[in-house]
């Protein structure tokens, strides 16, 4: 049988976490954008509008986010706030291995990490080694809230989703840390990577140095040229740089067939335009 309980007004809070969308979606950048779409599109959208005056009026009082869960405390009608668990698969070391060496292998990520913005295509990363970054589907989370609401998502959960698609306005890195790993670690994780390169190759372009050190010698020779020879003026002589060729007409070899015909256009020759 389903409990009923009689709609009820929330406790008045002060200094709470207030929304800053006040009308509208909740969310500007493209990657907390996603995770509300995500959410919505497991048929969350009704408790997640409810949701939305929670988190507008500030009975949000604190949201926590750490490898693999977020927790939230959410002041409902009741004297004591009510606790929010949000969970998710956070990625074990070998695939946080696998996802930094991917990402290390492209400075374009490489770049916007460092720059605190996250690739518009980060997705596909995670998607090549056969994980996701936001979630799929309402089994990939465990939603856990100690109200009396036998459903999931209760406002108070949704209200949590609507300030943490803010918080990760503010700090995509948040999102990687939900999955596992911390900012710092991973930008240390992907410089090491990035500057992980063959005997000598540090000598001629230190990746570590900044541009501004560089600016000086940045178009300068960083090394020796390998030498060339001059071009052949004699045309026969292009015979002779050809790779050996298997090819044999009447016992004798192509080059040596081919060879009159270059002597005959290397002979002078009178008239034209000088």
């Amino acid at each position: 049988m389903n409990r009923f309980f009689p709609p009820s007004r929330p406790r008045a809070v002060q200094g709470g976490l207030v929304a800053r969308s006040k009308r509208g979606a909740i969310g500007q950048q493209w990657w907390s954008e996603r995770f509300v779409a995500v959410l919505e599109g497991m048929g969350m959208s009704g408790r997640l509008q409810r949701g939305r005056t929670y988190a507008r009026k500030g009975q949000v009082l604190s949201v926590d986010v750490d490898a693999g869960v977020v927790t939230a405390l959410v002041q409902g009608s009741r004297a004591r706030p009510y606790r929010v668990r949000i969970g998710i698969t956070a990625f074990g070391k070998a695939e946080w291995a696998a996802i930094e060496r991917d990402l290390a292998g492209h400075a374009w990520y490489l770049a916007r990490l460092l720059a605190g913005e996250m690739p518009e295509d980060i997705e596909e990363v995670f998607r090549g080694i056969g994980l996701s970054l936001f979630p799929a589907q309402a089994r990939d989370l465990s939603l856990d809230c100690t109200c009396p609401d036998w459903e999931v998502p209760c406002k108070h959960l949704a209200a949590t989703f609507y300030l943490l698609a803010e918080a990760f306005d503010d700090d995509p890195f948040r999102i990687l840390a939900w999955r596992g790993r911390a900012r710092e670690e991973l930008l240390d994780n992907l410089r090491a990577a990035r500057s992980d390169q063959p005997p000598g190759a540090a000598d001629s372009a230190p990746s570590g140095a900044p541009l501004e050190d560089l600016l000086d010698s940045y178009f300068s020779v960083q090394g020796r040229l390998p030498r060339t020879l001059a071009p052949s003026s004699s045309t026969t002589a292009l015979l002779d740089q050809l790779p050996p060729v298997d090819v044999t007409v009447r016992g004798r070899a192509l080059t040596e067939l081919l060879r009159p015909a270059y002597e005959r256009d290397e002979a002078p020759t009178t008239g034209g335009i000088v």
